[in-house]
């Protein structure tokens, strides 16, 4: 019996248990595009840490291969093609300077021709900021304490807030887009704290034919604190660790219940200042007017002038809360003594004695009309107090020339 000629294809055909089957190796080599988008994408957080582009004509090695490989990118049509889905910030597109300023000559110098030493010098100015500083201090020095009248609204709607995400009705979701996602009018979380952009602030700024938008902010936070930061600083914050407020994300709702109550360093709370009125039925207290005492207490305001008919410091009677406010990394000992200093000319001078006959001489009651008052509690807060002076004749505050 003959047998027949096998081929190759008949033993591939005949293979039943699969020996000669195969996987294709799946490759780990990045296509063409993907490495030039990675490369793309470093040229964006250049950008996005500097606020500006990578210069091409620089002596730091690693910006001028970024400003390099931007030039290439732009010499390149179907390069640019490829990367303008992720072009968040217009890099692609070359931006023609027009030249109505020293400042522009300089900067349009590609060949160097003004890189001299008498010139470096006579551009060069001294103890000024860079721009990382000014967007670092922009950030961390942002926040100022509100007072509890002003801050009451918000508290309540904070509160509503947290009710919503407990029950469901909304949820955190990652923060992208920030032309789409940040809006003044809604709620966003920060570092584990929520807050209300109440204000966007937002101006467009032209550079070239690309106008960017920024501006200072008006930003709540639940911690009884407010902000005027920059729009981008805020976007730039919360890509880095933010959330949107919508509806319900049980993992990340979860991040916020823990750390909701969880300040910054600089904003740690450290009580209450706060303004009183005497109830005296002394005659010598009672007919002095505009008589306050101002004072500060780690404890809730209530419960500090619980027995205030028993302390001197409240002149051994009843008294009346005019205003409180919330601190936050206030020294008590220089607050004192920053109010005594500035109301020197008005503290009352009086001598009380307790039940024991004990003489007292309290020093933080004046006579100063609240409204002078609630505005020297502003300039201590933003610790531009030092500016001015009380003018005790005309019950004003005037600055120091």
């Amino acid at each position: 019996m003959d047998k027949k000629k096998l081929t190759l294809d008949d033993i591939f055909n005949d293979d039943e248990l699969g020996i000669l089957d195969t996987k294709a190796k799946v490759s780990n080599i990045k296509s063409e595009n993907d490495r030039l988008i990675d490369s793309f994408l470093e040229v964006n957080a250049f950008f996005e840490k500097n606020n500006r582009e990578p210069k091409a004509d620089v002596f730091i090695v690693n910006e001028r291969s970024l400003g390099v490989r931007l030039k290439g990118f732009r010499n390149c049509s179907l390069t640019t093609e490829i990367l303008k889905p992720y072009d968040t910030h217009n890099l692609l597109d070359e931006i023609s300077v027009e030249i109505t300023s020293v400042d522009d000559i300089l900067n349009d110098d590609e060949l160097g021709i003004l890189d001299t030493d008498e010139a470096s010098e006579i551009f060069n100015i001294k103890n000024v900021p860079t721009s990382a500083e000014r967007a670092e201090t922009d950030f961390t020095a942002r926040r100022k304490a509100m007072k509890d009248k002003d801050f009451a609204p918000y508290e309540a709607n904070f509160k509503a807030v947290h009710k919503d995400l407990r029950e469901g009705k909304r949820k955190l979701s990652e923060f992208k887009d920030v032309e789409q996602n940040l809006e003044k009018g809604k709620y966003y979380i920060l570092d584990g704290i929520l807050l209300f952009l109440e204000e966007d602030g937002i101006e467009g700024r032209k550079l070239g034919d690309v106008v960017r938008k920024d501006g200072r902010t008006k930003i709540i936070f639940e911690n009884g604190t407010v902000s005027n930061m920059y729009y981008r600083s805020l976007s730039k914050g919360l890509y880095n660790n933010g959330r949107i407020v919508s509806n319900t994300d049980s993992e990340a709702e979860n991040e916020l219940f823990k750390n909701a109550n969880i300040l910054n360093e600089e904003d740690i709370e450290t009580g209450w200042i706060y303004v009183l009125k005497s109830k005296s039925t002394n005659q010598s207290i009672s007919e002095i007017k505009d008589l306050h005492k101002i004072g500060f207490s780690k404890l809730d305001v209530k419960a500090r002038i619980k027995n205030a008919a028993k302390e001197p410091t409240y002149l051994l009677a009843e008294v009346e809360i005019v205003s409180t406010y919330k601190c936050y990394s206030v020294n008590p000992h220089k607050f004192e003594q920053l109010l005594h200093r500035f109301f020197a000319e008005v503290c009352l001078n009086v001598d009380i004695h307790d039940n024991q006959g004990r003489r007292i001489t309290p020093r933080e009651w004046f006579v100063v009309p609240f409204a002078i008052i609630d505005k020297v509690i502003d300039l201590i807060l933003d610790e531009t107090i030092v500016k001015y002076r009380y003018d005790h004749e005309n019950k004003a505050i005037l600055e120091i020339p």
